[in-house]
């Protein structure tokens, strides 16, 4: 589990075909510390098991279906990444809850200043888009966000200039795809009102 709070950008240093799919070499810094091969780091959204730490780095496998339905598939040596190791039990919760597991991926169609912050405006396939609502909670490539309005094929967040120092995402993001995770709290709902609804609607 994770908070959308992303501890530091790393660079993707390799990117090697592997039997499950490939490896991404990620140069980091920050996470490295009491990091263990077996743990779970959030990058750019996608929950991925540590399988290797080379020095000064991380290694993670990703397997064909993550590479389908992420972005981390588009990902070559030299970009940079979003990363946030596992909430510890106790830590502050000041993101939201963040599974890390990416249920489609957008793309950022546009960025317009306003002042020193940004409103950044994403697309969303019906899938994620279902769940966003105003003020509501979104994770955009890792990163927590609160939706600041929603549109009929996706949405807006503003983003604060310490955002855009410590993320991926800014202004240059724009064109790029982007991994999507709405929130669990609204999918949970869903189901549990689901029977219910359906009941009512054959009555």
């Amino acid at each position: 589990m994770f908070t959308g709070l992303v501890e530091e950008r790393g660079t993707v240093t390799a990117r090697e075909a592997a039997p499950a799919g490939a490896r991404l070499v990620v140069r980091a810094a920050r996470v490295l510390d009491g990091l263990r091969i077996g743990d779970s780091v959030s990058v750019s959204g996608a929950c991925l098991t540590v399988v290797d730490l080379p020095e000064g780095a991380v290694a993670f496998d990703c397997v064909h279906e993550t590479l389908r339905r992420t972005a981390l598939g588009d990902l070559a040596p030299g970009d940079e990444v979003n990363l946030e190791r596992a909430m510890a039990l106790g830590d502050r919760l000041g993101g939201h809850i963040v599974q890390g597991h990416v249920d489609g991926t957008g793309r950022v169609a546009g960025a317009r200043a306003e002042g020193a912050s940004v409103v950044m405006e994403v697309t969303a396939p019906p899938e994620v888009l279902r769940y966003v609502v105003e003020k509501g909670s979104i994770t955009v490539d890792g990163v927590s966000l609160t939706v600041a309005g929603r549109g009929a094929g996706g949405f807006t967040v503003a983003l604060i200039p310490h955002t855009m120092e410590e993320t991926t995402l800014g202004p240059g993001a724009v064109g790029r795809r982007v991994n999507l995770e709405a929130d669990v709290v609204a999918k949970y709902v869903e189901a549990l009102a689901g029977p219910y609804t359906a009941t009512r609607g054959e009555q």
